[in-house]
């Protein structure tokens, strides 16, 4: 073989092994923001659900703190 065919050669084997960095189009931001806005709803109702479920749910202003309280 020549060193042109080698080299050749050795440019077809490296494009057939190479891995293409995909391409970022524009609608993939919005499925991305999409996603973690049915991420953050779905656990917010997950931790909802389970304080439901434990008979407590998260009142915020529903007593005082002792440390408040105790002054």
């Amino acid at each position: 073989m020549t060193i042109l065919e080698i080299a050749l050669a050795s440019q077809i084997w490296a494009r057939r092994h190479e891995k293409r960095q995909p391409e970022f189009y524009e609608s993939d931001g919005l499925k991305i923001l999409q996603r973690t806005a049915f991420a953050f709803v779905a656990f917010t109702l997950l931790i909802a659900g389970l304080n439901l479920a434990a008979s407590r749910p998260q009142m915020l202003a529903d007593h005082p703190a002792p440390v408040v309280a105790g002054r």
